[in-house]
C-alpha cells in the first residue's frame, strides 16, 4: 500500500553527506550508490545467506519503514538514508549517470548470470529475449563473461542497436518463424526480460534439452506456458527481479 507523502527513485547516485558512528567503510564525500533495498533484519536465514531480498523485514528505497518508524523516501527527494550495507562504492572512473542503471537492472539480470554459475563457465549460446532496459545490459554482461550471445526480439529494427552498438553476435526475429526454426535446439540459457504479454512456448523451443529459461520480467499477465517442451527436456526457472 502506498504511503503519502511519496518519493520514488530506486537507481541512485550521490554523494555521502552524513555517517553513522559504527560506519567504517565509507566517509562524507565518498561517491556511492544504492538499489532498491535500503535495509533488512540481517539476522534470519536469508539474509545470512545473501538472500536479504526475501526477509521479511525487507525495507524498500522508497515506501518502505525504517526501525524507527520513519518513512523511506527515494532517489528524487534531495537526501537519502540507507543501512550502510546497502550502499556501494561507485568509483571514480564510472560516471554517475552511467553506474546508477547498475543498480536494479544491472542486479536484476547479472544475478541469474551469477546463480546459473555463467560468470566464469566456458563459453555458452545464451539468448536474451528483449532489448529494453534489462535486456541491453544483459547483452553487454553476457559478452563481458565470454558468452555467445542471441538477441531475441519482436523488433526487426533493432538488430542494428543490438549487434553494432551492444556486440551481440545473432539476432533471431520473435515474428519469423524461418528464424524461429533456425534457432531451435541452439541456446543453453535464455533470460527472458520482456514484461509484455508473451507466448513462452516458442522460446522454450530455442533451449537445447537440459537448457535454462529464467524469466525475470515481470508481466501484469498470466503467461502462456505449454507443457510439452519441459516434459521433452526443458527447464524453465522464475527468478526475482530483485535478487
Amino acid at each position: 500500500m502506498t504511503m503519502y507523502p511519496i518519493v520514488p527513485g530506486h537507481e541512485i547516485t550521490g554523494i555521502i553527506t552524513k555517517v553513522g558512528k559504527k560506519v567504517e567503510n565509507f566517509k562524507v564525500g565518498d561517491r556511492a550508490g544504492i538499489g532498491c533495498l535500503a535495509a533488512s533484519c540481517l539476522e534470519c536465514d536469508f539474509c545470512k545467506s545473501s538472500q536479504e531480498n526475501y526477509c521479511d523485514q525487507l525495507q524498500f528505497t522508497y515506501n518502505g519503514i525504517f526501525w524507527d518508524g520513519s518513512i523511506t523516501y527515494g532517489g528524487y527527494s534531495k537526501m537519502i538514508v540507507a543501512d550502510y550495507r546497502y550502499v556501494v562504492h561507485v568509483p571514480e572512473s564510472l560516471p554517475m549517470d552511467a553506474a546508477a542503471p547498475l543498480l536494479c537492472a544491472g542486479v536484476t539480470v547479472f544475478t541469474p548470470l551469477k546463480n546459473h554459475n555463467l560468470i566464469e563457465s566456458p563459453k555458452k549460446n545464451i539468448g536474451v529475449v528483449g532489448l529494453g532496459g534489462l535486456g541491453h545490459v544483459a547483452v553487454k554482461f553476457g559478452k563481458a563473461f565470454g558468452h555467445h550471445v542471441t538477441v531475441i526480439s519482436t523488433s526487426p529494427s533493432k538488430e542494428k542497436e543490438a549487434r553494432d552498438r551492444l556486440g551481440a553476435d545473432d539476432f533471431i526475429v520473435s515474428s519469423n518463424p524461418k528464424q524461429m526454426e533456425m534457432g531451435k535446439r541452439t541456446l543453453d540459457f535464455i533470460l527472458d526480460t520482456v514484461s509484455a504479454d508473451h507466448s513462452l512456448g516458442p522460446i522454450l523451443e530455442l533451449l537445447k534439452v537440459n537448457g535454462t529459461l529464467v524469466i525475470v520480467g515481470a508481466s501484469s499477465k498470466p503467461l502462456e506456458l505449454p507443457s510439452f517442451p519441459l516434459i521433452f527436456g526443458k527447464i524453465m526457472r522464475l527468478s526475482s527481479p530483485q535478487t
